[in-house]
């Protein structure tokens, strides 16, 4: 009897242990099963207050990164549904897409670190003070500096070179203005340009009192110094570079669109992009010298992940600032000057015809009404036969009014903000009250347009999108200066700024399906904020700071996150 209970009992024994492997082995199985369901990704973000700029998804609180891309969009259910390298909860932080500065020159904003700073000089003291002191710590072959703005000064009259000729007898002198368009030089750099009383160049002007020559040269004569001065190195122009992504990423930009490039740089910026010193994302516009563009056109356009390089930047006239611009009637300040044209009018047209045969993108400066009225004939004239073209007005600063219907969905304009709020102080005074009503008129533009793209046109201005927007929204300077806004009629609404900072800038690119938006599929492009400047009150837009910026999903400029 007790044998027969021994047997029982073990047997029983037998089936629970079975029943135990197999309730193990199943658990197991169900586990093994349950993590492979589950995607070991990149990236999660959670509890965030994330503008997709995706018009099907709208906001959203979390999104996952895998291999540089958004792969999943949503709400906080998303962070169950994937096992993460990393888990960043934003504790309801603003989420952008990464930010596009659609006009920008990039490597002369590196490069200008490494000249004599004349930003925000308040006369032409100041300016001779700043040359003094950075010639007495550097070992010059040429004194090269950028900045100066003699509208900021109480004589508000052009520079003479009189004092550069009497400090700096032995070596060139060229301080550029801030808008690039006018350089002031010292005799020895005239001398060795070869520029003299009868000298003459056409896209421009030799500024002259009293018959000689103050040094100063407007657009075209430019060259003629820029020939002598001393090249940058490759080792200079790669420090540039660097420096300048850096600047860029601090302030909450992954892309930027440089107005204007030689080949040789684009091919430098290629070479460092493709060894991971230079990751920002670059979208070339190529100047449009005679070699820049047989090698291109013979070429075709470039395209990796980083680089798009195609279209030509050219130029229809030079700057309000420096009287540049080309007008249809004379300057209000000036009445013997409408400013000139650079490229010649029926020169215009016919590389507007040249172009539209091509893969290339035309990307114009206009700044003056009578330029903006002549580049819009010659796209409108040229894209007869074109769906999509994309082509751009750079600026399209004062526009006539009876010239605003040019403009449609194939003729984007490429706008800054901030040249509004910085040339408010003086813009009536070159054209008076009448063509202030197409000034900057943005709002209007983007009405005939269906799109604007948003820029800054660094280093002319900060490199700030974030003073972009409050300056397209606000229309004030950082100062809070007008109340009410300068122009206010043509403020943009925040969602058309964003967008203008964002997805459209991408669309001016043709890269709409890359980047732009938080959406799948999209490259992880994006910018977290400390606040949201698409519900804060106006004024607090200016206090906002960058947290992080992260390409690719991974962090290139953060101050709290690690």
């Amino acid at each position: 009897m007790i044998l027969v209970h021994l047997q029982l009992f073990l047997t029983h024994l037998f089936f629970l242990l079975m029943n135990k492997i197999v309730f193990i082995k199943n658990l197991v199985a169900i586990l093994i099963i349950f993590n492979s369901c589950q995607d070991r990704v990149d990236l999660i973000v959670h509890n965030a207050n994330v503008y997709t700029l995706d018009e099907k998804t709208g906001k959203a609180t979390s999104f996952v990164v895998d291999n540089g891309k958004f792969i999943a969009v949503g709400g906080e259910e998303l962070i169950n549904d994937y096992q993460a390298k990393k888990v960043l909860d934003l504790k309801n932080l603003p989420v952008y897409p990464g930010f596009i500065d659609s006009h920008c020159h990039f490597l002369k904003l590196g490069l200008s670190l490494q000249q004599v700073d004349l930003r925000g000089t308040l006369s032409f003291k100041e300016v001779i003070n700043r040359v003094q002191d950075y010639a007495k710590s550097n070992d010059l072959d040429a004194i090269l500096g950028r900045g100066w703005d003699q509208n900021d000064w109480e004589d508000k009259s052009l520079p003479n070179k009189s004092e550069l000729d009497s400090l700096y007898p032995d070596i060139p002198v060229a301080l550029r203005r801030i808008d690039g368009h006018a350089l002031l030089v010292n005799q020895k750099a005239l001398d060795l340009a070869g520029i003299n009383d009868a000298t003459k160049v056409e896209g421009g002007t030799i500024i002259k009192k009293n018959g000689k020559l103050t040094g100063v040269l407007i657009d075209s004569p430019n060259s003629l110094v820029t020939a002598i001065l001393p090249k940058p190195s490759i080792r200079e122009k790669t420090m540039a570079l660097k420096d300048a992504a850096k600047i860029a990423f601090e302030n909450g930009l992954t892309t930027v669109s440089v107005a204007g490039i030689d080949k040789d740089d684009i091919y430098l910026i290629d070479s460092l992009q493709k060894t991971g010193e230079l990751n920002i994302r670059i979208y070339a516009m190529i100047s449009n010298s005679k070699e820049n563009m047989d090698h291109f056109l013979s070429k075709g356009p470039i395209r990796t992940d980083k680089l798009n390089v195609r279209s030509f930047k050219v130029y229809a006239d030079g700057a309000l600032g420096s009287r540049g611009a080309a007008l249809k009637s004379p300057y209000s300040d000036l009445k013997s000057h409408k400013g000139e044209f650079i490229t010649p009018k029926d020169s215009l047209e016919k590389l507007a015809y040249m172009l539209a045969t091509t893969p290339f993108q035309m990307n114009t400066h206009a700044i003056g009404d009578d330029a903006n009225r002549t580049i819009l004939q010659a796209y409108n004239k040229a894209l007869v036969f074109s769906n999509d073209p994309r082509w751009r007005i750079e600026h399209a600063q004062i526009v006539d009014t009876s010239d605003i219907a040019l403009f449609n969905r194939k003729i984007i304009p490429s706008v800054q903000p901030t040249h509004a709020t910085s040339d408010m102080y003086w813009a009536e005074d070159r054209i008076g009250s009448n063509r202030l009503e197409g000034a900057y008129a943005y709002n209007k533009l983007l009405k005939m347009s269906g799109r604007i793209s948003l820029g800054t046109d660094f280093p002319v201005e900060e490199v700030s999108p974030l003073l972009t927007f409050f300056a397209a929204v606000a229309r004030q300077d950082k100062y809070l200066y007008p109340e009410g806004g300068y122009l206010s009629k043509n403020k943009l609404s925040r969602i058309d700024a964003l967008a203008g900072m964002t997805k459209w800038g991408a669309y001016a690119n043709f890269e709409e399906f890359q980047k732009g938006s938080i959406e799948v599929g999209k490259v992880a492009d994006f910018v977290i904020l400390d606040r949201d400047i698409m519900s804060v009150k106006e004024s607090n837009i200016l206090k906002t700071r960058i947290v992080a910026t992260l390409l690719d999903g991974n962090i290139v400029y953060s101050n709290r996150i690690n």
